[in-house]
Formats: C-alpha cells, structure tokens, sequence
C-alpha cells in the first residue's frame, strides 16, 4: 500500500519594513550593514546576515568568496560558525538574511541554499528551539517563518552520531 502524504508551510509575508514588529526592523537593518563585510568580487553578490541571540546580542555574518570554488562560505554558515566558536551556549532567537548586487535589482526575498539550512537544523536541534528566519529583499517583500523546519522538513538527523 502506498501512502501519500502532502507537506505544506505556513510563512508570514510582509510588503514593507515598517509592518514588522521593531526589534525585527532593527535585525534587517544589521543585516543591511552586514552586506558591507560582504568579499564577493567574483560574484558581487552580497549577502548580509543578522542573527539576534536571546540575550539581544546581534552577530552579523556575510558572505565570502574565494577564487579557488567552492573555498567561500555562505553568510548564514559565517554567522552561525561565529556563534558555535564564541558563544557556544548561546541560544539563537532569529535570523535576518537579505542581499544586494550593482548587476540587476533584486526584487524578491534570498532564501538560503541547502547547505545553510542543514547548519541552521542543527543549531535549532543542539538548542532545541526553532529560529525564527526573515528574508528580506532590501525595498521589498519580507517573508518570515518560524522554524527551519518550514523550510528543510527533511533535515538530515542521525541521534546515535552524537553518542
């Protein structure tokens, strides 16, 4: 007998900035400022990061390229490996992702890659909360969700690894 089962999210979408609540204004504008450590010169695409800790501490991450692909890492994963290594017993309440580029205008929300989204699952798995994530294109829509699990419901876990 086959089962067939469906899967579906639920997702906030917000059409300006000032629609969401201010301590996420403030995280979209860190990950603005973020774009500004962004090493992309063989891309130039930006991506900025912000993740709020829920002592209200803000780390930013952005992106960074290398010549030699695929070397560089995404600015979700520099963000998230900056808080493993310097604030290992911090809990993470959300995360803001947003980009920009001179070549064309970005008219809708980044969303991570794969790889990112396995890291954030383990980050919400090792502090048994969900993350808030908030992808946010710079003068446009905004969309938010709770967990990652919204968005890789088929995250890679394996408990006996950990033993």
């Amino acid at each position: 007998m086959i089962n067939k089962l469906n899967f579906s999210i639920s997702y906030e979408a917000y059409d300006q900035l000032d629609e969401l609540e201010m301590k996420d204004q403030l995280l979209c504008a860190a990950a603005e400022k973020a774009l500004q450590s962004s090493y992309s010169p063989y891309s130039n695409f930006k991506v900025g990061t912000a993740v709020r800790l829920a002592d209200g501490q803000i780390i930013l991450g952005s992106n960074q390229e290398n010549l030699a692909y695929p070397s560089g890492l995404c600015a979700e994963r520099v963000a998230l490996f900056t808080i493993g290594a310097a604030y290992p017993d911090a809990l993470i309440e959300s995360m803001v992702i947003t980009a920009h580029t001179d070549n064309f205008k970005i008219v809708q929300p980044v969303t991570c890659c794969g790889a990112c989204l396995q890291v954030m699952s383990e980050f919400e798995q090792k502090q048994k909360k969900e993350i808030a994530i908030i992808f946010y294109c710079i003068g446009g829509q905004i969309l938010k969700v709770k967990g990652v699990k919204s968005l890789l419901p088929f995250a890679f876990v394996e408990d006996r690894l950990a033993k």
